[in-house]
């Protein structure tokens, strides 16, 4: 079974990039990053979408199979790859596991609801160091678990 590590690069921070690039070199896997052209990156191991809403996250759940870890911050994304056996975690390291998926889901709807109707949600907090530490961590420990 194929090792691999794909990455949803639109919104993944260049400091998870650049931890998961280095576990999967250290570890013998393959990195697959996905973006829109105007997200390009350069690499034999980079696939280009067209600009388009859920373009990315519908090429990287097509794309991904069982054993996969997939990095994304889409709730979404990572329903659909678990449903096909792989593992997700978000750029900042939280593993997405299926008991609390759905509840994460309902807040993700929710929030929508509240920004379709002109309210305001709050984004994501600034990166740290902690948010670096995480992620290696969780990625290793994903890929571990694959192994």
């Amino acid at each position: 079974m194929a090792r691999r590590v794909l990455i949803d690069a639109d919104a993944c921070p260049k400091q998870a990039l650049s931890i998961a690039e280095t576990l999967c070199q250290e570890k013998g896997w393959t990195c697959i990053t996905f973006a829109t052209f105007n997200h390009a990156r350069t690499g034999p191991n980079h696939i280009v979408v067209d600009v388009g809403p859920e373009a990315v996250d519908l090429r990287l759940a097509n794309e991904a199979a069982a054993g996969d870890v997939v990095v994304t911050q889409d709730i979404g994304l990572a329903a659909l790859v678990m449903g096909k056996k792989a593992r997700a975690l978000t750029g900042a390291g939280y593993i997405f596991d299926a008991e609390s998926l759905p509840f994460q889901l309902e807040v993700r709807h929710e929030k929508a609801r509240i920004r379709r109707a002109g309210g305001r949600t709050r984004g994501p907090s600034a990166r740290t160091r902690e948010d670096d530490r995480r992620f290696g961590e969780a990625l290793l420990k994903l890929m571990e678990e694959g192994e």
